[in-house]
């Protein structure tokens, strides 16, 4: 089966060799494997070379919510360190978010990796807002943030499937939509709040899709992986389908 460039594998754990394991039998059947805050304290910036040795681009997602100055160093080491991809997050303000950007570029010049903002975490529903003092409902958060974060140049936004259609609404095609949350039928939410399938997230306009447990826990990840792009494939012809 040919790689899905959409389909992102989170290597969410501690164990070098666990998450090397797990890169490499699915380097040929995605585009893209993310390496988050565990992973990254564990083993250290080597793990983003040997990960992207194996072919797959590597997210690195450490969402980085610092001062502009600090952001900015992170952004370049974490560029230079070969990450194809990385997270700021949104509620960082707009200082914050140029210099991940610039920063990015810095590390990277030749080819910076793309810059992508964190907007309302898909463990967090309103409940959750209301308890930190926001009072905005998801979506509109979402669509304040996103704006806000093309209008300092950076290359998209990580937000849940559910405000995907508004962000896509907010700034047009070009704009990245990364989506987690992803729950094929039948898979255990964990600890996510606003969940869909991959179907639906395709439905909504997500360009990149992150997977994790569903597909690192699986008996066979493979196949796992395999069943996810199928029903990615059929949700896009099927869009396709409706537009003749």
């Amino acid at each position: 089966m040919a790689k899905s460039d959409a389909l992102c594998i989170a290597l969410d754990g501690s164990d070098r060799s666990w998450i090397l394991s797990i890169a490499r039998a699915l380097s040929t059947e995605v585009g893209w494997l993310k390496i988050g805050l565990e992973a990254f304290i564990a083993n250290g910036p080597g793990l983003v070379g040997e990960v992207a040795a194996l072919g797959p681009r590597v997210f690195l997602d450490l969402k980085l919510h610092d001062i502009p100055a600090t952001v900015r160093r992170a952004a370049a080491n974490s560029a230079a360190c070969g990450a194809d991809m990385l997270t700021v997050h949104a509620a960082g303000g707009r200082d914050m978010l140029t210099a991940a950007v610039e920063g990015a570029a810095e590390g990277s010049p030749n080819d910076p990796p793309r810059v992508v903002a964190v907007t309302v975490l898909t463990s967090l529903d309103r409940t959750g807002l209301d308890e930190l003092g926001i009072g905005s409902q998801p979506e509109d958060l979402v669509a304040i943030w996103a704006r806000l974060a093309m209008d300092c140049a950076v290359d998209g936004v990580v937000a849940s499937a559910y405000e995907a259609s508004t962000v896509r609404d907010a700034c047009g095609a070009g704009f990245l939509i990364v989506t987690p949350g992803i729950r094929p039928g039948g898979s255990a939410v964990h600890d996510q709040r606003r969940v869909v399938t991959p179907a639906e997230a395709v439905a909504a306009g997500a360009d990149i899709l992150v997977v994790g447990r569903p597909v690192t826990c699986a008996s066979d990840p493979v196949v796992a992986a395999q069943k996810i792009v199928e029903e990615m494939d059929t949700a896009r012809r099927a869009a396709a389908s409706d537009q003749l």
